[in-house]
């Protein structure tokens, strides 16, 4: 019983996990959309002044190059993708939460497919952030893997068919009534 309970548990985790991350990225889609026919640089600017950080510090002023060449298109189509992802982790939140099996199997399917990605940028850039996204992942597939086979070995467990046969009255090889 507390192998269940604690499976539940992990299922809950993974899934609540799977529906923040849902719920950030429909907040960027929705600040993505926003910036289109808008001046970025702009609006970058304005909240540069609200959170008082340096224009002239190296990030900011990296960050302002890379979004020099962004126009309307790119950005519609980083937020068409952001809500795309979104639609995924809430796909897959809520059936973790739900504790259906095909989202287990759905879980397993899409972050595992997404982990070559993630390795191969790793070894083009080197960072904490990418070490750490990658290694949560393989052991959020790696738990559901190890889950899903447990769950499969306690069902034959309880399905094997020694558990359903009768065992022989006492006198009778064959396990016929006896006769009065």
């Amino acid at each position: 019983m507390q192998n269940t309970d604690s499976g539940r548990a992990g299922l809950m985790a993974i899934g609540i996990f799977k529906l923040i991350k849902a719920l950030v990225l429909v907040v960027l889609g929705i600040g993505v959309f926003k910036l289109v026919h808008h001046d970025i640089l702009e609006v970058l600017s304005r909240w540069v002044g609200m959170v008082h950080v340096d224009p002239d510090n190296k990030y900011f002023q990296q960050v302002v190059t890379k979004l020099w060449s962004v126009d309307d298109r790119k950005l519609e189509e980083v937020g068409a993708g952001t809500f795309f992802y979104a639609g995924l982790f809430l796909t897959e939140g809520l059936g973790l939460v739900l504790r259906k099996t095909w989202a287990e199997y759905f879980t397993i399917i899409v972050t595992g497919s997404f982990l070559p990605v993630e390795v191969y940028l790793m070894t083009q850039h080197l960072t904490a952030a990418r070490v750490l996204a990658t290694l949560v992942n393989i052991g959020i597939v790696w738990y559901l893997i190890a889950h899903r086979l447990g769950e499969r070995q306690r069902r034959a467990a309880l399905c094997s068919p020694s558990k359903f046969r009768r065992p022989p009255q006492a006198g009778n090889r064959r396990g016929e009534r006896r006769q009065r």
